[in-house]
């Protein structure tokens, strides 16, 4: 079970960081992916962090301003936003997979139930 937070309304430049709460205490052996879905859009790859951490992915549009990370001890992950934009809003998703990370939806077996992300311009 995911459990995904942290969203809201924000004006555009500004910051937010959603988190990614798992429950089982396997967490750390699953591989994160992030990802958005807005209006009358198919949902999006944001990013991904490996089980280990070491290796994180992001779509060309957040690379320089998202960035992941995790706390295994805590059983969470987190999404950090930055600089925001208004085509930054949309519902963001929290997935885990057992195996390598993807940015393909499909790879993925666990979802959050998503947090609403709104950026005014």
């Amino acid at each position: 079970q995911l459990e995904d937070s942290g969203g809201g309304l924000v004006q555009a430049g500004a910051s937010l960081r959603l988190s990614c709460a798992a429950s089982e205490r396997t967490f750390s052996s699953y591989s994160i992916g992030w990802f958005r879905q807005a209006p009358g859009k198919e949902r999006e790859f944001v990013g991904f962090i490996g089980w280990r951490a070491i290796n994180t992915n992001f779509a060309d549009s957040v690379k320089d301003r998202f960035t992941i990370s995790r706390d295994n001890d805590k059983n969470t992950a987190y999404l950090q936003m930055n600089r925001l934009k208004p085509e930054d809003t949309a519902i963001y998703y929290c997935a885990a997979t057992y195996y390598q990370p993807s940015r393909n939806p499909g790879e993925y077996d666990y979802w959050g139930q998503g947090t609403q992300v709104t950026v005014s311009s």
